[in-house]
């Protein structure tokens, strides 16, 4: 059984990747793992120069050195010590084969793949042999790890950390704004469509009920006021279908309750066929809009 699962070479200053290991294992763990470390190394000025993030079978170790972030994924039975030579090797093996201003001018993404062969003779080497070839290298790095010993986190710690450190413990809503959802599907631009319809009939009605009610009497001032909110309702209904928000689930079911309940209210005003259109269509706007999810940024480029 593999101990070292994955490897991951990151550039501090902002986050990019560098190289990576060709994962073969596809636990579900493993790639919430190998998730968490793209966001933690957008923020990788918080974190100490080496330390571990436990998870529940598979911790992450990490090590900084001269601009470069060297991370691995490791089961949680391989001791800590063997992980960060692990490191270490990786470390020397990358400045070996990357002059440091080739990493600085890099600008795309994983630029340094050809090194994956490099961390998949390490790592079978680690994986078969249980720990480096030179038992000098281990006595060093444990020796190391007494007089520095590396900072030990769990992941709420470094997802609390790295939150504050983006302004998202704070600041939902800068958040929201930086999202981006799936594509419009052709369903979607259907309903956009009928809600835009729906607010059409609705303004339409609304006005002329506005001018009977204010030659005659007031009596049909709540007729107005329900054709006015379903106005407003298809028009914010387009609005979370477009645009990421928070609390969305509750949003739309209150979007939903709203049309149903003003319709139900002008029923008199409406036949049958009228009110089955626009709850219909509400209902539409409500399954769309919660299955819109947001679009999922994958910069694995085939690792």
């Amino acid at each position: 059984m593999s101990l070292i699962l994955f490897a991951f070479v990151v550039r501090v200053r902002d986050g990019l990747p560098l190289t990576a290991s060709t994962d073969f294992q596809h636990s579900k763990e493993l790639q919430e793992r190998k998730q968490q470390l793209k966001v933690f190394s957008k923020s990788l000025n918080t974190f100490p120069e080496r330390g571990t993030i436990k998870g529940h079978e598979l911790h992450i170790h990490f090590f900084l050195s001269e601009g470069v972030a060297y991370w691995t994924v490791c089961a949680c039975s391989l001791p800590s010590a063997i992980a960060f030579c692990f490191l270490e090797d990786l470390r020397w093996e990358f400045t070996a084969s990357f002059d440091n201003s080739v990493v600085t001018l890099a600008t795309r993404p994983y630029p340094f793949l050809e090194f994956d062969s490099v961390i998949q003779k390490l790592q079978q080497q680690y994986n078969q042999s249980g720990g480096p070839s030179l038992g000098v290298t281990l006595a060093e790095v444990q020796e190391e790890l007494k007089l520095n010993p590396p900072q030990v986190l769990t992941m709420e710690d470094v997802q609390l950390t790295n939150g504050s450190a983006n302004g998202h413990a704070n600041d939902m809503k800068g958040n929201s704004q930086s999202q981006r959802l799936e594509p419009v599907s052709a369903p979607g631009i259907l309903s956009l469509v009928l809600n835009i319809m729906c607010a059409a009939l609705n303004l339409i009605r609304g006005v002329h009920l506005i001018e009977y009610t204010f030659q005659d009497d007031y009596d049909g001032l709540w007729n107005v006021m329900a054709f006015l909110l379903t106005l407003a309702v298809p028009a914010t209904q387009c609005h979370l279908y477009l645009f990421y928000s928070t609390l969305k689930k509750l949003k739309s079911f209150a979007l939903l309750a709203v049309i149903v309940l003003c319709n139900a209210f002008l029923f008199g005003l409406r036949n049958a066929w009228q009110l089955a259109f626009h709850v219909s269509v509400a209902c539409l706007s409500t399954l769309l809009c919660l299955q819109r999810r947001l679009l999922e940024r994958s910069l694995d480029c085939g690792v």
